[in-house]
């Protein structure tokens, strides 16, 4: 059976604000030197599926960006545009409506756009796996991360011991406080929630007819238009209206059925400006500094420059990002919190920086 990559790209990313902006998020920033966080993504996928096969789901507004961004690694035509924001559990029901419209059936394997991962080989292996699970057994498949430490910003999956490399899921575990985290790494029966699936396109959207009819709905009108002149009407009629929610909630945790392949890869979701160690080394102050910029008596601080100098002198645990119309400057320990900022910025309506 045909493999398919589903690539999730329709995110903002503001906690990477001022780099980051509406038409620029995250997943079309360039934040390791090497690629933007899309093409990396589309590297990995082409080691399992063929570049014609992978195709990603982007809101509209960055849909020509994405497209000039990715010229000449997948078909134009696979870039799907969401005519408006309606969380996963759409963009996923989307593109395995169109798949399945368009190919017959096939095995998708759905990721988001902008992770980190080390291991591109282990990695690789690790789908391979969910591929087959996801073919032989009609399953629905998650990829897991073993845990390194006790995150609390993770949501986790409880999995039995018993079986091979593919395990079944008990339940899936919100966010847990650090006591709790600490005990799940302890057991050896939780990993981290990656948000990669696997799964045949068939066999997804019979889960949303079961568990999501109203969405499922909404999804069979845009699929009775695929191919036909009204394909865009129709799409943007319908779209704007489905139900929003996130496959994790509509389908994942109310599912009694789902399989997890637990993995260790050098995953990282590399979330917000305090997580550019793990894309860039830190000199022997813990420094790091990236473009144009000067440290002088300085621990624990990122630097970015977008093009101007700049220098920092006595500071720690700061993050420091310049670009040509702002500057941001914030404690390293709230770096989380820059989405404060987009939003303030929203209420002031300054659109020139968003």
């Amino acid at each position: 059976m045909k493999v398919f990559g589903v690539v999730m790209a329709g995110g903002g990313g503001t906690r990477f604000w001022p780099l980051s902006r509406r038409e620029t998020p995250k997943q079309l920033l360039n934040l390791s030197g090497k690629d933007v966080m899309v093409n990396e993504t589309i590297a990995r996928l082409t080691r399992v599926a063929a570049a014609e096969d992978v195709y990603i789901v982007t809101n509209r507004t960055q849909a020509e960006k994405m497209a000039s961004v990715t010229a000449g690694r997948i078909p134009p035509a696979n870039i799907l545009r969401e005519p408006a924001a309606r969380n996963t559990a759409a963009c996923i029901g989307y593109a395995a409506m169109r798949l399945k419209t368009i190919c017959g059936d096939g095995v998708m394997i759905v990721t988001p756009s902008d992770a980190y991962i080390r291991d591109e080989a282990e990695y690789a292996r690790i789908l391979q796996t969910a591929v087959r699970a996801a073919e032989g057994e009609d399953a629905l498949v998650t990829v897991g991360i073993t845990p390194t430490f006790p995150a609390t910003g993770y949501g986790y999956i409880h999995f039995e011991r018993e079986g091979g490399a593919v395990k079944k899921v008990r339940k899936f575990v919100e966010k847990p406080d650090l006591a709790t985290a600490e005990r799940y790494v302890k057991s050896g029966e939780y990993v981290w929630n990656s948000g990669v699936f696997v799964w045949k396109a068939s066999v997804i959207l019979e889960k949303f007819r079961t568990l999501l009819p109203e969405l499922y709905a909404g999804l069979e009108k845009i699929a009775a238009a695929i191919g036909t002149p009204r394909e865009g009407d129709v799409l943007n009629e319908v779209y704007p209206d489905l139900p929003s929610v996130s496959v994790d909630y509509g389908i994942m945790e109310r599912s009694g059925d789902i399989l997890v392949v637990p993995g260790e890869f050098g995953w990282n979701d590399v979330g917000s400006w305090d997580m550019m160690n793990v894309l860039h080394p830190e000199d022997e102050n813990g420094n790091i500094a990236l473009g144009d910029a000067l440290l002088v008596d300085s621990k624990n601080t990122t630097v970015y420059s977008g093009g101007r100098l700049v220098a920092v002198v006595g500071a720690e645990g700061l993050v420091v990002v310049e670009t040509p119309d702002a500057v941001m400057v914030c404690p390293k320990e709230r770096a989380q919190d820059v989405k404060q900022l987009v939003d303030a910025l929203k209420e002031r309506k300054r659109t020139d920086v968003l």
